[in-house]
């Protein structure tokens, strides 16, 4: 898990330098750094626990999502010392930071396009708790991932997925609150 984790950070770093010259340093920054946070999603997400678990017979295969909301949370994976439920929600904080940051990358980039802003970043909201979903299916139909579909972990996922949009509001914000106040006008272009 760790090793695809730092392939994709090198993959998305490389695509980030090659997105610099024609979409700015921060735009292809920010955008590189969503869909690594997308990548270490899908390696935690479904990749099995605890090794391959082998063959799962049909009759060991669960057939429908658990809908027992904020029923019973395993203890946790290893990476956090905590509950299922606080790992679920924390790990799409930062996908919901990153979407509300391409945003307002997007809108300085394209003065232009700063109306439109918060209509994407709802939709990439939307889009969040889709993949969320997505993933509890594909948890759901691969038995061998030996994972369990919840639909506490859709609720978690996306409540952390907010969580990070409302973070990533703020820091907008306050950028450009600051900008604001320094007499200057957000750039149109950053590159950094």
């Amino acid at each position: 898990m760790l090793l695809g984790a730092l392939l994709g950070a090198v993959v998305c770093g490389a695509l980030a330098a090659a997105l610099r010259r024609p979409l700015g340093g921060a735009l292809a920054g920010t955008l590189a750094a969503l869909l690594w946070s997308l990548v270490v999603v899908g390696l935690v997400t479904l990749i099995p626990a605890d090794g391959a678990p082998g063959i799962v017979s049909a009759e060991g295969r669960l057939t429908t999502c658990s809908w027992d909301i904020g029923g019973p949370a395993p203890e946790g994976f290893w990476i956090f010392g905590s509950g299922q439920r606080l790992l679920n929600t924390v790990l799409f904080v930062p996908s919901g930071v990153l979407i509300t940051l391409l945003g307002g990358a997007v809108g300085r980039r394209w003065p232009r396009t700063r109306p439109l802003v918060p209509a994407w970043t709802v939709l990439g909201l939307v889009l969040l708790a889709a993949a969320s979903t997505g993933i509890e299916y594909t948890q759901l139909e691969l038995a061998r991932l030996d994972r369990a579909c919840d639909v506490t972990d859709i609720v978690d996922n996306t409540t952390g997925a907010v969580i990070g949009v409302l973070l990533g509001s703020l820091v907008v914000g306050t950028a450009t609150l600051l900008g604001r106040r320094g007499g200057r006008r957000p750039r149109a272009r950053l590159d950094a």
